[in-house]
């Protein structure tokens, strides 16, 4: 059986990970209350950043930039999206 969490992004209750999906106690707070569903729309978001915006996650900045933006988006409902993306059409 699958574990259930309450979604903080989706507001609703919905499958969880697996396991903790980044080190540390932001990790833990994930695996508590993000759905799998709402982890794949942050990765599909991130991507867009990374690429986007031409990150280099080997530079400390980046990586905490990237950080902050996943608990705005996971936690705060933030419309976080890449500055110039346009997605394609329908």
């Amino acid at each position: 059986m699958a574990r259930m969490v309450q979604c903080a992004k989706l507001k609703r209750e919905a499958e969880g990970l697996d396991y903790p999906p980044y080190p540390g106690e932001l990790g833990v707070r994930i695996w508590q209350s993000i759905s799998k569903e709402a982890w794949a729309q942050w990765m599909d978001t991130q991507t867009r950043l990374v690429n986007e915006n031409r990150l280099n996650l080997a530079d400390a900045r980046a990586r905490k930039y990237l950080a902050e933006q996943m608990q705005s988006f996971l936690f705060e409902d933030a419309n976080v999206e890449a500055q110039g993306y346009v997605p394609p059409p329908a």
